[in-house]
Order: C-alpha cells, then structure tokens, then sequence
C-alpha cells in the first residue's frame, strides 16, 4: 500500500514578478515501511518535496497524498526532524519528548510509558532531567527523532537532520537511527546532500535533477537489513553504487553551475 504519492507536481515559486519553476513533472510512489532518499544539487527542490508532503507547502500543479488522502495541512500521521534540532530550550527532555503526546491528549501514564521507551531506544537513559543547552549536537537530534518517533506517525519526513553534526557522530546516529526504524518501520523521506548516508540509510535513492527538479535516476540500495552503518560502506557493492550515483549526481551539478 502506498504511504505518499506524488502525482505530477509542479511547484513555482514567483520572485520580484518573476516565475522561478523549483519542480517539475514530480511522479514518486513511497511504500508502507519503505524508507527513500532524496538527493540532488541545491536549489532542486528535495526540501519542497518534503514540506509539500508536511503540509507546510503545496503544489502549483498535481497533488501530494498520504495514506489516499490530498495533503491540505500538516497532521498528526506525519512528523518532521529538521537539520536545526528545534528542540524547546526551556524543556527538559522528557518534556521536550512529551510536548507532541500532551498536544494529542494522551493519557499521563501512557505518556510516561512512551517517554521511557523512546528514552532507552535512543540511548538518553540518564539525560531525561537535562536541557537542551546541556547535550552535545548528537544527544539532541536523538531527543528530536525520539520526539517525532513517540508520535507513532505513519509517516517520519527528515531534512538533512545529521547535516550540522561531525563525521563520528553522523556515523553514530546512522546506526542509531537503523536501529530505530528498523523496529517502529515507519515509511521515511529523508532529504539529503550526503550520498555515503542514502546508501547507508535507504531502500531507494531518488536523484532529482538541477532545477527545475525532475527526476533523474531511481537506484535500488540491495543491503540487506538489519544495516551495520559501517559494515555497509565497507563492502564493494557500496563502492560500486556509490561510483554510479555520483557520476549521475555529479552531471546534475555541473547543470546547476552553468544554469
């Protein structure tokens, strides 16, 4: 069954009584439990693609569904991790963990189920109590996933959430992450400009072309799961799609600098 559809998307953007088109002819089907990554050059419209799917913006032709349904605004069956951490600087992680399940009306007891589950998947046994000042850049994009996953969203929309932290910390989260999904299986669209981290991460790697973003290549990433972040780039068929997808990617950005 399908989780998100991209049915013709067009997408223009208007500057100064110009028409900037960012995407165009978007035809994208996202499976249940599928995880997918977009990566192309900047300005390809990989971000739009996914807040059109977050309801955060819409189509200038076509339409997005989630679950058979046109998205018209942001919902509950969809949450966001953002590269910025957006944590409430003022909230302990507990509370920034529970700040979604208040909002929904969830039951005290269950809440502190949740927020206690999500607290050891993402390895923040002993942090419930600190703020968000206090924890590293990889200790809070943990407490931001843990709060979008303790939502039990069908579908999780990540844009670039591991682009701010360090080479050994992306590598941490990549396996923290694989763990996670590979248990809640959420459907995932995850935005991307980091290449190794589609291949380690997704099940299939869209390549959108420089803009106006078509899509250009569809690759099948064939790991078998449960994924080891590091085994994974170790092994030659990583080598071989690598080599492959940069070649096609790097066509797309020698397009967007001349354009």
């Amino acid at each position: 069954m399908s989780a998100i559809v991209f049915e013709g998307v067009k997408r223009v953007f208007q500057r100064d009584g110009r028409d900037f088109p960012t995407l165009d002819g978007i035809d994208l089907t996202v499976a249940e439990r599928e995880f997918v990554a977009i990566v192309g050059p900047s300005g390809c419209g990989k971000t739009t693609c996914l807040r059109m799917v977050a309801g955060l913006e819409f189509p200038t032709h076509g339409k997005v569904t989630v679950g058979g349904a046109t998205v018209d605004a942001p919902g509950p069956d969809r949450a966001v991790v953002f590269q910025q951490f957006a944590l409430f600087p003022w909230k302990t992680v507990a509370e920034n963990i529970e700040f979604g399940l208040k909002s929904k009306g969830v039951a005290n007891g269950t809440r502190s189920e949740t927020i206690a589950r999500f607290v050891e998947l993402m390895g923040l046994q002993g942090y419930e109590s600190a703020f968000p000042h206090q924890l590293s850049g990889g200790m809070q994009q943990r407490v931001a996933i843990a709060r979008a996953y303790a939502l039990d969203p069908a579908v999780l929309l990540m844009d670039e959430p591991f682009g701010a932290l360090d080479t050994h910390t992306k590598i941490d989260m990549h396996d923290v992450l694989l763990r996670i999904w590979e248990r809640e299986q959420q459907s995932v669209l995850f935005v991307t400009h980091d290449l190794g981290e589609a291949l380690t991460l997704a099940d299939r790697i869209i390549l959108l072309s420089a803009r106006p973003g078509r899509i250009k290549d569809v690759f099948e990433v064939d790991f078998a799961r449960p994924r080891d972040a590091v085994k994974v780039s170790e092994t030659p068929r990583y080598a071989e799609l690598f080599q492959h997808i940069w070649h096609s990617l790097g066509e797309e950005f020698l397009r967007a600098r001349a354009s």
